[in-house]
């Protein structure tokens, strides 16, 4: 008797252990997550370029921070927890090299646009092209404010070139962004407005009316680099790889990018910063 209760009692020992372990739930990893900080006009290429970059690396979870390229600057420059920096201009990358605020080997040039001249699809200008602005008056221009977004910037460097700044100065309505210059044409608030090709293209509201001539304005060429508050640094790696593919680059230029050559060099660790 003895014999056989023991023998129940490690049946059921066993019984517990078994029926514990079959109702336990695999423990799976948790994806990576990577920050990127990105500027507003890469919002609607990368609807179709995140979710690709996800696919193939099931293991990283993409977080996305938009906003205007120097505001995005000036938070990493601050220490914001940024893995991947991608500015509409390829200087603001620059500047962060120059305090040693990326991280060594990661940069790169992926991709370029023009500088374009838009108005609203449903109320146009009056207006063709550039060389009219020096004849057809306008009441309103709109404009990116050059102390805060790269497209400002690129905006001025075009009006004083080609002398038109002088006589619309005084017609400016400033946007924070691209996409506020977008939003003051598509309104009817500016007749016209300057932005970049990738931001027109995929604006239904807005049609271009000119291109700005290259030699008018600095190049715009979109970057992208690892921070040096990077934590994923491998996820930072892969995404700026994927970014150079055939695949992504083709992508891309259907959202008004130009191709733009990689420079070369590898991803490298913090450690050889």
């Amino acid at each position: 008797m003895r014999r056989q209760r023991q023998w129940f009692r490690t049946l059921l020992f066993f019984g517990v252990v078994m029926a514990s372990l079959w109702v336990t739930p695999s423990v799976q990893a948790q994806p990576e997550p990577l920050t990127v900080a990105a500027a507003n006009s890469l919002k609607d290429a990368f609807r179709k370029v995140l979710p690709l970059f996800e696919k193939q690396h099931p293991e990283i979870n993409v977080r996305v921070i938009y906003g205007p390229s120097q505001t995005l600057r000036n938070q990493i420059e601050q220490g914001a927890p940024v893995d991947v920096f991608l500015p509409s201009l390829f200087e603001e990358i620059e500047q962060l090299e120059k305090k040693g605020l990326i991280i060594q080997g990661t940069k790169r040039a992926y991709a370029g646009t023009a500088l374009v001249l838009i108005t609203s699809a449903t109320h146009p200008a009056p207006i063709g092209s550039i060389q009219d602005l020096l004849t057809v008056p306008v009441r309103r221009i709109a404009v990116g404010d050059p102390k805060s977004s790269s497209v400002g910037k690129v905006a001025v460097q075009f009006l004083k070139y080609s002398k038109l700044e002088p006589s619309l100065k005084s017609q400016y309505v400033y946007g924070e962004h691209s996409r506020a210059v977008l939003d003051l044409v598509a309104k009817g608030e500016a007749e016209v407005g300057i932005v970049y090709r990738t931001d027109a293209v995929s604006n239904e509201q807005v049609r271009v009316l000119d291109t700005t001539p290259a030699e008018s304005h600095s190049p715009i060429r979109y970057g992208v680099a690892a921070t040096w508050t990077a934590k994923n640094l491998s996820g930072a790696g892969d995404f700026i790889t994927f970014l150079l593919t055939p695949e992504i680059q083709t992508l891309l230029q259907e959202h008004g990018f130009d191709r733009a050559a990689p420079q070369a060099g590898s991803i490298q660790g913090k450690e050889e910063q």
